[in-house]
């Protein structure tokens, strides 16, 4: 063969291998910082979960650093705050949000966190008690993050909220080039919004609609917790599949200008 046909197959050849060798979203190697925030002693009773629940996948997907702002919608029990609060640091803040539609079901829980907040190792992590529809941050930050509660905006309980106002606020509360990262229960494609107040599940089409219509631009996707085996059809709370159900995983971008 002669040499110049050899390099014009092998030029031929190399986009499919490059392709082969690009990583997913989630696939990047977990950085020291990331690492050494899992294993604070401090979340001791978390570590269970972290295989389950992808907490290095999903640290990385959503790109949070030292020194960053970030505003957790909804926390729950601090799982994923805790770690948020260990990487970025002293020089970073962990805003959490409780609306107060919320709140009114989850007392124990919002009591929970009021004393997690008074704790010294958690000195970079404030609590903003807000209505659902009013979402406001001290100051402009680098993530917005939330799992698995997206849908209840969009519940009789919580207002519903006006999604496209929520949306802008979210899009507002960021710096130019800030993410808006949502997990949540995966429902049947084109059910809509069916599934929001029974199954507590999503169509993560209307997730994607409703985000980039506040000028976000859809930054990717994380398969890192999706499920196959999960039928949709079951409510997530539901024991046949609870802790398992499919999740989606997308990350929104603010344009930079």
């Amino acid at each position: 063969m002669r040499p110049t046909m050899l390099a014009l197959l092998i030029t031929l050849a190399l986009p499919a291998v490059a392709q082969a060798g690009v990583p997913k979203p989630h696939d990047g190697a977990v950085t020291a910082t990331v690492r050494k925030a899992i294993a604070d002693p401090a979340r001791a009773t978390d570590k269970a979960d972290d295989a389950r629940r992808k907490m290095a996948q999903v640290m990385m997907f959503a790109g949070v650093k030292p020194g960053q702002k970030v505003l957790e919608l909804v926390p729950g029990k601090g799982y994923w705050t805790r770690v948020f609060s260990a990487i970025v640091g002293p020089k970073g803040h962990v805003y959490t949000v409780w609306p107060d539609e919320m709140g009114k079901y989850s007392t124990e829980s919002l009591a929970s966190w009021n004393k997690l907040v008074a704790t010294p190792h958690y000195a970079n992590v404030s609590l903003l008690v807000q209505p659902a529809a009013k979402l406001s941050v001290p100051m402009p930050v680098d993530l917005v993050f939330t799992s698995q509660n997206y849908h209840d905006y969009h519940d009789p309980f919580m207002g519903p909220v006006d999604m496209a106002k929520f949306d802008r606020q979210v899009y507002d509360a960021l710096k130019p080039g800030g993410l808006f990262v949502v997990i949540d229960h995966v429902a049947p494609a084109g059910s809509g919004l069916a599934d929001t107040n029974t199954l507590h599940r999503i169509d993560p089409a209307v997730v994607r609609r409703e985000v980039e219509s506040a000028g976000f631009v859809f930054d990717g996707e994380s398969d890192a917790l999706r499920n196959p085996q999960d039928p949709h059809t079951n409510k997530v709370f539901d024991k046949s599949i609870r802790g398992h159900t499919d999740q989606f995983i997308y990350r929104f971008r603010k344009p930079a200008k």
